[in-house]
């Protein structure tokens, strides 16, 4: 595969930082099933050499809303949502498993009530992978309590993933992006295949993605049917 490896959906190149920008259409929201939600995430990668036996692979997922009819007579909303920031700390020695864990913040960034709690969250966060030839299978897992809420409002998001890579560069992965909300006590189970094929504009490897998903299990009110995904990875040089 190239030196390359798929973490979460995202292809990782090591010791390079990358941008995967993703942008997802969910549809069949709110009460009346017509609202839906274009959300497109900036979410840059960055590996940090922090001593002699540790990596820190820092991730943050900046989302960028565009919504329509999510709640009765709740109109349209753009803007930003909240942001979250992961940090995993990784030994250097690892060889087919690769593992991470450390913690997650979740930062107020929501320009509207509609797009985002405005509130502060933290909590662990983890992640595994083992490369087989070329296969790369793992998950990704972590869980944030919300800061002064008053119902002790807290998150699991749990995401399964596998992925094929050929030596044409072309592959295939499946995963799901699965949150629990242990306040209303449901989940939410989406489950996605995608296709990507990683191409170079100059120097500058990209990896092109598109897919689709449906959703297995929905939240009250929240996304059902199809989903649908494009994504572009782009690996950045070593400076």
């Amino acid at each position: 595969n190239v030196g390359f490896y798929w973490v979460s959906n995202c292809l990782v190149y090591r010791g390079h930082s990358t941008i995967p920008i993703q942008m997802t259409y969910d549809q069949n929201i709110g009460a009346n099933d017509k609202g839906y939600k274009i959300q497109t995430n900036i979410q840059p990668v960055i590996p940090f050499d922090v001593s002699e036996n540790w990596n820190l692979l820092t991730r943050t997922i900046i989302p960028v809303v565009k919504q329509n009819d999510i709640m009765p007579n709740s109109g349209s909303q753009f803007g930003l949502g909240d942001t979250s920031l992961s940090l995993f700390f990784s030994p250097k020695k690892s060889t087919e498993i690769i593992w991470g864990a450390g913690p997650i913040v979740l930062l107020p960034t929501a320009t509207n009530n509609l797009l985002g709690g405005k509130k502060w969250g933290v909590g662990p966060a983890g992640i595994v992978l083992a490369m087989m030839g070329q296969w790369t299978v793992g998950g990704l897992a972590n869980h944030v309590w919300i800061i002064n809420s008053d119902n002790n409002a807290k998150s699991t998001f749990l995401q399964p993933f596998a992925a094929y890579t050929w030596k044409s560069a072309w592959t295939l992965s499946l995963q799901s992006e699965s949150t629990y909300n242990w306040e209303r006590k449901e989940w939410a189970v989406p489950v996605n295949a995608t296709v990507s094929k990683l191409v170079r504009f100059g120097k500058v490897p990209v990896s092109l993605q598109a897919g689709t998903g449906y959703w297995v299990r929905s939240a009250t009110g929240g996304a059902e049917g199809m989903r649908f995904r494009l994504q572009a990875n782009i690996v950045l040089p070593k400076f």
